[in-house]
């Protein structure tokens, strides 16, 4: 589970519902002040929201870029149906396409596209149905396939408690489940209340379907090698969902630009978004 370390936006920014073919999207919103070199449209991960990316808003503003992280269907403030079906990886990668395609009609420049965790997984499958609205694909913390053997038993147990026990009980079952790293670090008192209120406000039936597609997902790297998007990978120096050599290999396999955030471990876009968006946005100009 990412945990942000901010939740006031910056002056930027600002929160509002984007409207697309598919629906509608809670949003946060992050502008430069003259008209953006690129925007970017950034996707969370499994538990996630758009506030796991407040502190990279400013940054990547102030480097020239507008900036939109999503929660998407079934995630804390985008509403989602009751069934699993909905949230198929197909269907999230098609409200991905329809995201870019509102922020898009804003602003005609390059759009760039990142996925973090499992949001990484979700972004490539939209690329992979489409990749001709995005200048580059970023894939943050996020893998080749499924995620590592240790942390499949974890989601496998939470698949399970999910569909027992209703999500204030398993949200105490979910501390049982934090990694050891995130047991140990000090959270404010208004940090632990966001993550209590966004786990509730989450949908089950979003988080046991894409439970299951980190624990399924096939390895795709090959076809997304064949679009010829440029591709960065980037993690930190330690990763629990995904080993980092994996990443290192998938990079490779890829021709892709590899960055590695010293001192971050899953979520640099939290831990150290300083460096991370600096990285993003080297990349980001250097493809256009």
């Amino acid at each position: 589970m990412s945990r942000p370390t901010v939740l006031t936006l910056p002056p930027c920014a600002r929160a509002y519902r984007l409207d697309t073919e598919r629906g509608s999207f809670a949003v946060h919103d992050a502008r430069p002040e003259g008209a953006p070199i690129g925007t970017a449209v950034l996707v969370p991960g499994f538990t996630g929201s758009k506030e796991d990316f407040i502190a990279l808003l400013e940054p990547l503003a102030a480097a020239g870029f507008r900036a939109v992280a999503v929660d998407g269907r079934g995630q804390h403030e985008s509403p989602g149906p009751r069934e699993e079906q909905a949230y198929a990886q197909r269907e999230l990668a098609l409200d991905v396409l329809a995201q870019a395609r509102a922020v898009r009609e804003a602003d005609g420049g390059p759009l760039h596209l990142l996925g973090h965790s499992l949001g990484g997984l979700v972004t490539r499958a939209a690329v992979l149905l489409d990749a001709a609205p995005f200048r580059s694909l970023t894939v943050l913390s996020s893998g080749p396939a499924a995620i590592d053997a240790a942390q499949q038993v974890r989601v496998r147990m939470l698949i399970d408690a999910l569909g027992r026990l209703d999500m204030e009980s398993v949200w105490q079952a979910m501390r049982e489940l934090d990694p050891p790293e995130a047991a140990d670090a000090a959270t404010p008192p208004e940090i632990g209340a966001f993550l209590h209120r966004r786990w509730l406000n989450t949908v089950p039936e979003q988080l046991i379907a894409t439970g299951r597609q980190m624990l399924e997902e096939p390895d795709r790297v090959a076809e997304l090698c064949r679009t010829g998007l440029p591709v960065h990978v980037v993690s930190g120096a330690v990763d629990y969902a995904w080993p980092v050599p994996s990443m290192d290999e998938m990079a490779v396999r890829l021709s892709a630009r590899r960055t590695v955030v010293e001192g971050a471990e899953h979520s640099p876009n939290a831990e150290r978004p300083e460096k991370t968006a600096e990285a993003l946005t080297g990349f980001w100009s250097g493809v256009g």
